[in-house]
C-alpha cells in the first residue's frame, strides 16, 4: 500500500561461537536446503555456499570454516583433490564428501583421501546433526545405509580380494570414475592435478588390471556394478 514501510527480509544470523560450515555443491537448491538444514542445527552456521570445487578451495582458504560438506560430483575439479590440498597446506577445515553412490570403493578411497566422513544425500536430518557432531568432535562419520565393517573386509566380505576394482590404485579408480563417465583425457587431467601424459598412463595401467580394453567396456562394466552413474 501507498506510505507503507518496506517490507524486511530476515537473514539467519550466526550463534555466538558458532561453528562454521562450507557447502559444496553444482545444483542450488541442493545446496540451499543443505544450507537452511545445517543452519537448523542448533550452534552450526553455513559461512559460505559455493558451486565450484576451485570456489570451495578459495573460500575455505579464506575463511577456514570448522567443516567443507563437498558434493562428490564437483566437475571443474575432483572432491578428493580439494581434499588432498586442504591437508597439505594444514588447512584446520575438516572435509566430508556427499553423495549418492555407496559403493565401497569409492567409499573407502573418498576416507583414504583424508575426509572425515561420506553421506549420502538420502540421509536424514537426525543423521545430518549426528555427522556434523562427529566431525567437530574430531571423529569420522559414514552414513549407517553403508556398512562399514565391510569396507575393510570385514563381516563376511570374503570378496574383496578377488574383485579386479579392488587392484586399482587411489589415481587410477578416479580416471575410471571419470572415463565411464564420458570425460576426456585433458578434462580429468585438470580435474585431478595431472599430465594428459599420466592420466593415459593410469588409462592403460587400469585397462590392463581389468582386462578390459576400450571406454565401451569400461561403461559396461560400470553399469553391471551398479556404478554407471557417477555424476554425484
Amino acid at each position: 500500500m501507498p506510505g507503507s514501510a518496506p517490507q524486511s527480509v530476515a537473514l539467519a544470523v550466526p550463534e555466538l561461537h558458532a561453528i562454521e560450515i562450507l557447502i559444496a555443491d553444482e545444483l542450488t537448491l541442493v545446496r540451499e536446503g543443505l544450507a537452511a538444514l545445517c543452519n537448523s542445527i542448533h550452534r552450526f552456521h553455513v559461512a559460505a555456499q559455493v558451486g565450484t570445487a576451485s570456489a570451495a578451495l578459495t573460500e575455505i582458504r579464506r575463511l577456514q570454516p570448522a567443516i567443507a560438506l563437498l558434493d562428490l560430483g564437483l566437475s571443474d575439479l575432483a572432491a578428493t583433490e580439494v581434499i588432498r590440498r586442504v591437508r597439505e597446506e594444514g588447512l584446520r577445515t575438516r572435509c566430508a564428501v556427499l553423495s549418492v553412490r555407496k559403493d565401497r570403493k569409492t567409499v573407502l578411497e573418498v576416507l583414504r583421501a583424508g575426509a572425515c566422513g561420506f553421506l549420502l544425500k538420502s540421509s536424514s536430518s537426525e543423521q545430518m546433526a549426528e555427522a556434523l557432531g562427529q566431525f567437530t568432535q574430531g571423529g569420522i562419520y559414514v552414513s549407517p545405509q553403508i556398512e562399514v565393517m565391510s569396507l575393510f573386509g570385514e563381516g563376511g566380505n570374503r570378496n574383496s580380494l578377488e574383485d579386479p576394482l579392488e587392484s586399482l590404485s587411489s589415481r587410477e579408480f578416479q580416471v575410471f570414475s571419470l572415463l565411464v563417465e564420458g570425460i576426456r583425457a585433458k578434462e580429468i587431467a585438470a580435474r585431478l592435478s595431472l599430465s594428459p601424459k599420466t592420466v593415459d598412463t593410469y588409462r592403460s595401467s587400469l585397462m590392463r588390471k581389468l582386462d578390459i580394453h576400450d571406454v565401451a567396456g569400461l561403461v559396461k562394466f560400470a553399469i553391471r556394478r551398479d556404478l554407471a552413474d557417477l555424476r554425484q
